[in-house]
């Protein structure tokens, strides 16, 4: 009786999340197919128009070796060709079917994780409400397939290192930043495992899109080239230029909206000195740190991704799907801390459907509108990345370092109390 009881008492618990993903889902399904138009650009051109024609040219057997559109890993043409195991449906039509299944595949496995001792259905919620606020560019993009990659590595980390560092391998030759999964595994044997096999993983992966097609390196040149993204960080600074009369311009380069002119060199060169520093305090942070409990490998990838992200020369709408996903791995474990920052990105992602597509001809023309939302959502990035590795080096270096201090100071004939005691003060 009280089995029933309980099963029945769970089943009434999902069926508000799941009524509520169903309902918000079928609001984006409606909208890339175009029944619910969404001002601003067409979000779905990139699938429609980009994707197929990679699409076209893949099934030829090369690489689009002439598109300089074409910047992403050689594992990226498994999720262009993905929609040709639906050839009942049109390419796009297919596209976002895949979408929203890899979507239901990242809810699925958050309610699922939540259900488990030390875990919390707060992640599937954060998700829930995350890829709904981001709006149908989720859909649109093929970041919500990388994406479902991570969130399962991470949620698989405290049981497989190994399923760890297949995943991340993999969706490192599937779009570069899933390896930084691993910047957070615990020292010793699970390091070892997960590294390794991430290694082993991507080599496989590569050598296997190698030997399949020519031109599975042909993005290296074409990524490089790239410059300041009207959207990023970088790109602050010459939206106020702009308005001192800064002789530059904003338009199409190598498939997106760039800033072109004077010190636009200068200010790109920059953005990558900064996420080398960047790395280069995650590497510190790694050396120094003493404690890797449960939640510490999604709160340190959550990180570094805000560090990858925030200091990009490209900071793209589909790129907050990135950070939803970590974060809500991160609010799965009730041990984890980084409430406040996954609320921060939880804001920003909001403030983006309004930057793209809906504000975007504000922002490209740098006018107050356009300048004051995306001011507001790389404001809170930067906030939000700042508060994590606070909290980050808080939890794992310096609580830690006070704890062990403060013990080497409790006399041995202490009681458990005092020694308590002594402990949470040095906190």
């Amino acid at each position: 009786m009280t089995t029933g009881a309980a099963g029945n008492g769970s089943r009434t618990g999902l069926r508000l999340p799941l009524g509520l993903w169903g309902l918000s889902r079928a609001l984006l399904l409606l909208c890339v197919f175009k029944i619910v138009v969404i001002p601003g650009p067409d979000i779905t051109f990139d699938v429609s128009n980009i994707y197929q024609g990679w699409y076209e040219v893949l099934r030829t057997g090369t690489y689009p070796l002439d598109d300089v559109t074409w910047q992403y890993p050689p594992a990226a043409a498994f999720a262009i060709l993905a929609p040709g195991l639906l050839p009942f449906l049109g390419y796009a039509t297919a596209f976002f079917v895949l979408a929203f299944l890899c979507d239901a595949l990242v809810f699925g496995l958050l309610l699922h994780t939540g259900r488990r001792s030390g875990r919390s259905s707060r992640g599937a919620w954060f998700w829930l409400a995350g890829v709904a606020l981001l709006g149908p560019t989720a859909y649109a993009r093929y970041d919500v397939m990388v994406t479902a990659v991570a969130v399962a590595g991470l949620l698989a980390a405290g049981r497989s290192p190994r399923v760890l560092g297949a995943l991340a391998g993999f969706g490192a030759v599937l779009k570069v930043w899933p390896v930084l999964l691993l910047a957070g595994t615990p020292k010793g044997r699970a390091t070892l495992r997960s590294w390794s096999t991430a290694v082993g993983a991507a080599a496989a992966v590569l050598a296997f899109c190698l030997v399949w097609m020519p031109g599975a390196l042909a993005f290296l040149g074409f990524q490089r080239d790239r410059g300041t993204e009207v959207e990023s960080l970088g790109a602050m600074v010459f939206h106020v230029a702009r308005h001192f009369g800064w002789d530059g311009e904003a338009r199409m380069n190598y498939g997106s909206i760039e800033f072109l002119g004077p010190y636009v060199s200068t200010v790109s060169t920059a953005a990558l000195v900064l996420t080398i520093a960047a790395f280069g305090w995650l590497l510190v942070w790694r050396l120094r740190a003493r404690r890797f409990v449960s939640s510490t490998v999604a709160d340190a990838a959550f990180v570094a991704v805000l560090l990858f992200t925030t200091t990009s020369r490209v900071l793209s709408p589909q790129y907050m799907l990135w950070l939803v996903g970590l974060a809500a791995v991160c609010l799965a474990y009730r041990s984890s801390r980084m409430r406040l920052p996954a609320h921060l990105v939880l804001a920003a992602t909001a403030v983006t459907q309004f930057e793209f597509p809906v504000w975007f001809s504000h922002v490209t023309r740098s006018d107050p509108l356009g300048m004051a939302v995306l001011f507001g959502r790389n404001g809170l990035l930067i906030a939000a990345t700042v508060i994590a590795c606070r909290i980050l080096w808080r939890h794992t270096v310096t609580e830690p370092r006070l704890a062990a201090a403060a013990a080497g100071r409790i006399p041995a004939q202490a009681t458990q109390p005092e020694r308590e005691k002594a402990l949470s003060g040095s906190r």
